[in-house]
Parts: C-alpha cells; sequence; structure tokens
C-alpha cells in the first residue's frame, strides 16, 4: 500500500500541523521501492533511536492531568493585557510573578510565587472545526481527534465504543504501570456539557478493559467535602473488566484488612493465575489501600491543597502517582456549562472568577506543584493544567451562539493558555506569546494535538504509533509532532 495524503492538521484548518511521515509513505507488505518488512523495521528502530536523543523523551513515569473543563479565561488568570480597550481589559490587577516581565492577575497570588518551576503555553490554538462549544473541543483535547459528525453547536453523540481512545487509555496499554495499582484514574467526575457524559474520557476502540477506574464520591458538584466520604468501594469499574472481582472484594475490605497476616501467609508460595494474581495483589496492597486514606496527610498541607473537592482530588492525585497509579486526571469538579464554580463565565464573570473559581486552582494547582516538586517527585511527574479553549478578548460578545453579559467572556479556541510542569520540561519558561488582546498566538501556535504529541514524547512513546481502530484500520495516536522546545 501506498499513500500520498495532505497535512496532518486538514482536517482540524490548522497550518501548523506538520505533515506526518505516515501521510507522506505508507508502505504494506508489497516492499513498494525497495522498502522490505525488515527494512522497514529497522527504519522504525532508527526513528526511535532519534527521537530518545531529542529532549524530555521518556522523561515521565507518571502523569496528573488538571484538566479545567469549561474553558478559563487566560486575560483574567495568566495572560492580562494592558493599554487596550475596557471591553478586554480584565477587572482584576495584574500582579508581578517570579518571571520577570511575566505577569498574571491577583487571582493567582500563590501561582505567581512559582512560576519558576513550570512552563506557560501562552499560544494555545486551534481554529474550530464546529468546536465553538465545550464537548466537541474536549473531545479532542482528550483524544486529539475531531469526530465525524460534529454540529454547529459542537454538540456530539454520547460515548461509543467507536470513539478515538483517550490519551490516558493509549499510555497504560503502552506503558502499564510497574505497581500493583490501578494504572488509570479519573476524578472527582466525569467529562460532561449539558446530557453528553464522558465523552472523550474512556478507552473507546481500544476496548473498555483500558478504560480509568472512575472515583466519583456521592454527592452534587457543589459538595465540597465528599472527598471526605470516599473508600474504595467508590470505585466503578467496568463490567466487562477482568478486575471486577476486585469490586467484589473491596466491600469485603474490613475483613481483608482484619485478616491481612493470614492472606498474606496463605498467597505467599502460591502459583496464581497472572490475572487473578495482579487482581489479588491490587486488593491486599497496604500501598494501594492507603493511598485513598486523606486522613493519613498533615492537617495543614491537606489546608494549603484547599478543603474542597478540588484541592482534596490534586491532593489524592499526588498520593495515587505515589502509590504506583501511571495517569490520573483530575477534572474540574463543576459540569462545562453551568454557573457557580464553573470555568464557563458568560456571566458574573468579576464575582464568580474572584471568589469562586481562581481561589480554588490557585491553591490546588500551586500546591500540586510544590508538593511534588519538595518529594522530588516533579523530576518524573508530568503535570498539565489545560482547558478546552479560552475566553473571548471582548466581553459582551456572542462567538459561539450564547448569551453573555457585559461581564461574561464567551468561547474562544483561537488563542488560550496551558501550564505544563515536571518530568524534563522547562522551569520558568514562558511558550509562545499572544497578541495585544490575547486574541491570538504572534510567536509558537501551539495545537492541542501538539500538546498531546507531547505528552505521548515525555513517556518514551512515538506520537505516530500505530493503534488500530474497531475496523481494524491503522491510526496514529494522535497527528501531531511532539514540540521539544518545551523540554529542557
Amino acid at each position: 500500500m501506498f499513500r500520498l495524503v495532505g497535512g496532518a492538521g486538514k482536517d482540524l484548518c490548522d497550518p501548523q500541523l506538520q505533515v506526518s511521515r505516515r501521510d507522506v509513505l505508507r508502505v504494506g507488505s508489497s516492499g513498494l521501492f525497495g522498502l522490505s518488512l525488515a527494512n522497514l523495521m529497522k527504519l522504525q528502530s532508527v526513528q526511535a533511536s532519534e527521537a530518545s536523543k531529542t529532549p524530555g523523551w521518556n522523561k515521565a513515569k507518571r502523569m496528573i492531568m488538571v484538566y479545567l473543563q469549561g474553558g478559563p479565561s487566560h486575560l483574567d488568570l495568566w495572560d492580562p493585557k494592558d493599554n487596550v480597550p475596557d471591553k478586554v481589559k480584565s477587572v482584576f490587577k495584574p500582579i508581578s510573578t517570579k518571571i520577570p516581565g511575566i505577569q498574571f492577575t491577583e487571582n493567582l497570588p500563590k501561582l505567581s510565587t512559582i512560576n519558576d518551576r513550570f512552563t506557560m503555553i501562552r499560544s494555545m490554538s486551534y481554529t474550530p472545526n464546529g468546536l465553538f462549544n465545550h464537548t466537541a473541543a474536549i473531545y479532542q483535547m482528550m483524544t486529539g481527534y475531531t469526530t465525524d459528525k460534529v454540529s454547529p453547536s459542537g454538540q456530539l453523540e454520547p460515548p461509543t465504543p467507536k470513539d478515538f481512545p483517550n490519551f490516558g487509555s493509549n499510555i497504560v496499554r503502552i506503558r502499564p504501570a510497574d505497581e500493583p495499582m490501578l494504572p488509570f484514574v479519573t476524578l472527582p467526575r466525569p467529562l460532561q456539557e449539558s446530557n453528553v457524559v464522558g465523552k472523550g474520557g474512556y478507552a473507546g476502540f481500544l476496548g473498555k478493559s483500558y478504560d480509568p477506574y472512575t472515583l466519583f464520591p456521592e454527592g452534587d458538584d457543589m459538595d465540597m467535602t465528599k472527598m471526605d466520604r470516599i473508600n474504595v468501594s467508590d470505585l466503578q469499574l467496568r463490567p466487562e473488566v477482568f478486575a471486577v472481582r476486585l469490586q467484589r472484594r473491596a466491600a469485603l475490605r474490613d475483613l481483608i484488612n482484619a485478616q491481612m497476616t493470614t492472606i498474606n501467609a496463605a498467597v505467599e508460595n502460591q502459583q496464581l493465575d497472572e490475572y487473578f494474581s495482579q487482581a489479588l495483589s491490587l486488593v491486599v496492597s497496604g500501598k494501594a489501600r492507603e493511598a485513598f486514606d486523606l486522613s493519613q496527610e498533615a492537617e495543614v498541607l491537606r489546608d494549603a491543597y484547599g478543603r474542597n473537592t478540588f484541592g482534596q482530588s490534586c491532593l489524592l492525585a499526588r498520593r495515587l502517582v505515589e502509590a504506583g497509579t501511571r495517569v490520573v486526571e483530575v477534572i474540574w469538579p463543576k459540569v462545562a456549562n453551568s454557573d457557580n464554580h464553573s470555568w464557563d463565565h458568560h456571566t458574573d464573570l468579576s464575582k464568580r472568577m474572584k471568589n469562586q473559581s481562581a481561589p480554588m486552582l490557585d491553591a490546588g494547582l500551586s500546591t500540586l506543584i510544590e508538593d511534588l516538586d519538595q518529594r522530588g517527585m516533579l523530576e518524573d511527574t508530568l503535570v498539565v493544567a489545560v482547558g478546552e479553549f479560552g475566553r473571548s478578548p471582548e466581553r459582551g460578545v456572542s462567538t459561539s451562539g450564547n448569551g453573555n453579559s457585559d461581564d461574561g467572556r464567551d468561547h474562544w479556541p483561537y488563542c488560550y493558555t496551558a501550564v505544563v510542569a515536571g518530568a524534563g520540561t522547562k522551569r520558568g519558561f514562558v511558550y509562545g506569546k499572544s497578541d495585544k488582546t490575547a486574541s491570538a498566538p504572534i510567536e509558537s501556535p501551539l495545537h492541542p494535538a501538539q500538546l498531546l504529541a507531547s505528552i505521548y514524547h515525555a513517556f518514551g512513546i512515538d506520537p505516530e504509533t500505530i493503534v488500530y481502530n474497531h475496523l481494524n484500520q491503522p491510526r496514529e495516536l494522535v497527528k501531531a509532532l511532539a514540540v521539544p522546545e518545551l523540554f529542557a
């Protein structure tokens, strides 16, 4: 098979995405042009060797994705602008940060003191293809792909087995966890806009065995204490996964804890089936059981993270990766298109940002980065904080068909900010630059697919690695290349 096609970004309308190697040349078993299977394998080996020499390759052993579902306003957080019209200028005062010449707004006093430990990407950008609303934009951010059927409003169908996999599912399939621990965990709520729940959050065509373990404690989104009530039985395991046995055993955790010495002695010299052994190891592992017990943390540290759902989720994420979980996704604990603590600030931005969403982000994310750094875990733990888009530079205008008050900003995918830290990424670095109104990048635009490619690269995974979908068709993990400038 030989195929010549267009650029990798053709379906996303983004010229900054480069042409994929496999989009230029695809060779099948025919050995066209003399490229035999052996030579093809040799070429792939050489390419892998070349990748291993590039910055950041295989530095990440684990990852925490802090997903700011809803689309936070970059202008009102970490990319404020001066000398602009009142409709553009943030109502919040700019403050200095640890990096000379770089300002945040007064909403992020704690992050402003540690931004010398992470990279800020001020040039996240993509041209929407029916992606003005949350669901489709979330799907793109989590999978690297757009869907075939996208309405003008951006609404999608619920998750299906035909979906592209969440990046976490791809990672744990290719880089399985080393410990008898949950490999991939999502908390404290699913991705959601309106009635579309979980789109882009599961393994899709990889199969349900690569779905994340979901930890969604009881209580609504405004229940700030529900993380205090979590326990192992809150884990909702998919029925098709072999580890469903763990769910039954979790219900007996008190009995197991009481008889742990007897259980350990009983299985010490037994030759167990591999899957059964893994399942039993997870249950009897003291490390696994204890990871969910936030009460083991010092009260002062829990206070620093924030006594709210987001802060305690960030703390639990640190405990999980410390215990051996490969990927944790912390989803902002409020549904995308809603008020009160949501990032979807179509109205009341000045009050909701200052009193609700920003203080939780500032405390939770800053303490997570500091905590990992102090424990020496930031060396091989990748932290990414990003939403599906930013907010419109001008307040009170409609860019997505939504109504916006004079104190609100609409959806804006053309320019926004992301944060990456740890696992070989640069410290105290600002990648890219937005224009004078934060409307568009004027330096180094970076597409969400490139961010995902950089995540795969950090795990020592070629972003163009082929996976096969439900029709047994080859697909790249993502049609983009990593951005080496993000890594030291």
